[in-house]
């Protein structure tokens, strides 16, 4: 399989970041079916798609005939049989939840075309742990975006030892044609390679605030002011979604039983609250 013979991509999850990659490949020219078990979360990504266009082509990003086409190409359902059935690539942007991903790869493994390859966005759940609940483990891979997916070029493609070259150089290639650079892990490791830098920085950001020697607030402008950072690391969890953190940081301490691997008191009562960041309207700051 070559790239060029991807035709129609399957993004499962119409969240922030399963809706901006499917917009993504919409705009690359490719047909995409966007799926997510909740109607809900399906409508608000069908209203962004219908609005993020025509403001592309207001401001001038977009000419009509690019913004009409990606408009043509995507669409959104709730059958993941419409939605992969017929796929020849398929990324996997559901909650960062193990249990989840391994029962959603096995019904893509049943109901995809045999040559489909199956990635999975995550950005800490190596595919190695997930590719055995398939039949075809050479074709299941990491194609990790970044946050959001419509403007940062990054993608982490990482190999597992299951994972082909065959697989390894249709990725890398997607990547391209759906204007990213691609980085190339050739061995999986927790957190690949900027989760694995940024878990340095936020697990110190975290533990000077769960201390009570700075405020959020206040981490946060000494990195963006002294670091130079674009934003600081709260600000990017409000950005990200705390409970991904939170979720992350849970998957991690059943791994390891590490307790340092256990989420902070402060993302844990976040959690709890329901202040998950942007999402939901509220976080470390406030976003009404």
């Amino acid at each position: 399989m070559k790239v060029d013979d991807i035709k129609k991509i399957c993004v499962i999850g119409a969240g922030n970041m399963g809706h901006q990659i499917a917009l993504c490949a919409a705009l690359a020219g490719y047909q995409v079916s966007c799926t997510d078990i909740s109607l809900e979360m399906l409508s608000k990504a069908e209203g962004f798609a219908r609005s993020y266009f025509p403001e592309r082509v207001t401001k001038g990003k977009l000419t009509q005939e690019q913004a009409d086409l990606g408009m043509k190409n995507i669409s959104f359902t709730q059958n993941l049989e419409r939605a992969a059935g017929d796929a020849d690539f398929v990324i996997e942007a559901a909650v960062e939840k193990i249990d989840i991903k391994r029962k959603l790869f096995a019904d893509l493994d049943r109901i995809t075309p045999p040559h489909a390859i199956l990635a999975t966005n995550s950005s800490f759940i190596v595919s190695s742990k997930i590719a055995d609940a398939t039949k075809r483990p050479d074709r299941v891979c990491n194609m990790h975006f970044f946050n959001p997916a419509l403007v940062m070029k990054l993608v982490e493609v990482v190999q597992g030892p299951h994972t082909s070259m065959e697989t390894v150089q249709v990725t890398m290639d997607l990547c391209k044609k759906m204007g990213k650079s691609g980085a190339w892990l050739k061995k999986e490791i927790y957190g690949f390679l900027v989760n694995r830098i940024l878990a340095a920085l936020h697990h110190e950001a975290q533990f000077l605030a769960d201390m009570g020697i700075a405020t959020p607030e206040e981490i946060d402008m000494a990195v963006t002011n002294a670091l130079g950072h674009p934003m600081g690391p709260f600000r990017l969890m409000d950005f990200t979604g705390i409970d991904l953190a939170y979720y992350i940081g849970i998957e991690r301490y059943q791994e390891t039983r590490d307790p340092k691997d256990k989420p902070s008191p402060l993302i844990v009562e976040k959690f709890a609250k329901g202040e998950w960041g942007r999402k939901t309207k509220k976080g470390f700051y406030s976003y009404e």
